[in-house]
């Protein structure tokens, strides 16, 4: 088994759109994981058939037990948050569960309860097994979920003997990346032709270095900016990174998003110009 992740330093690169095609042409000898678990999005163009849902905990949240509560006032005036009403009910979006309530409460009247902050799905896609998640609104610990999620990813990769895992990777350097490209065969990199582009990369570079994990670059909508595509491709080689495709700008990929499909499957043109850099990954395995 490979393990292949896809990633960005910003949203907006067309990273999914990519990663959804590289998985339409390994149809059947591959499974997805997507990671990007803050803003999924991956399934609109997968369309999984869910088989397994599960409950995810991330964190725990304050709960003040009324029939214990003498309302003295000291969770509300120790919170931070202001998570605390006046009529001491624990609103759990305010609340970061810090815990500094229930130290303060004199009675015990604070119980701290695991919090549930999301979802996982085990499915079936139009390419084979994928695995996803749902984040819920203002929760934390995406690292940690990206984490259960890619284990059980690489997992079901063995059971089904298939040759490649390919991960669907949020943007930027934060704790969600570091638990996407950990344990990683390779990183493929999609970035833009424009200033924060090239920023963008070379921080998601420094990551990739400091795991050791081999990285490849895609210029994504290289003709609109020649220039600064040529020194994104020259600061890549300066670096010891392989350019595998610069694609250029196309209309075909947005319209193939509103039909549900991936490039691929919409365009014979993009099909053969992705099909190329997907070999290349595969060559740099």
């Amino acid at each position: 088994m490979k393990e292949i992740v896809v990633l960005s330093g910003k949203g907006g690169t067309g990273k999914t759109s990519l990663t959804a095609s590289f998985a339409i042409l390994e149809k059947g000898n591959i499974v997805v994981a997507d990671c990007d678990v803050d803003a999924a999005d991956l399934h609109l163009l997968l369309t999984p058939k869910i088989n397994e849902t599960h409950d995810f905990s991330g964190g725990k949240k304050a709960f003040i037990q009324k029939d214990k509560c003498i309302s003295c006032g000291k969770c509300i005036e120790a919170c931070r948050f202001d998570a605390i009403s006046d009529d001491y009910v624990v609103d759990p979006i305010g609340c970061e569960g810090c815990k500094f309530c229930v130290y303060v409460c004199p009675v015990g009247a604070i119980d701290f309860n695991k919090n549930i902050s999301g979802q996982y799905f085990l499915s079936d896609s139009r390419v084979g097994p994928m695995v996803h998640a749902k984040l819920g609104v203002a929760e934390e610990n995406s690292g940690k979920l990206v984490t259960y999620i890619k284990a059980k990813g690489e997992n079901i990769t063995r059971q089904n003997n298939k040759d490649y895992f390919l991960v669907d990777a949020s943007p930027g350097v934060g704790c969600a990346i570091i638990a996407s490209i950990t344990g990683a065969d390779i990183a493929v990199i999609v970035t833009e032709p424009t200033l924060s582009g090239l920023h963008d990369f070379e921080r998601v570079l420094k990551l990739t270095k400091q795991f050791r994990i081999k990285s490849l670059l895609i210029i994504n909508k290289y003709d609109l900016n020649l220039k600064m595509a040529t020194s994104i491709e020259n600061f890549a080689k300066s670096n010891g990174v392989k350019v595998i495709g610069k694609i250029p700008y196309d209309d075909d990929f947005y319209e193939s998003q509103v039909e549900g499909k991936a490039a691929v499957e919409y365009s014979d043109k993009l099909k053969s110009m992705i099909n190329v850099i997907w070999e290349k990954v595969k060559e740099n395995l």
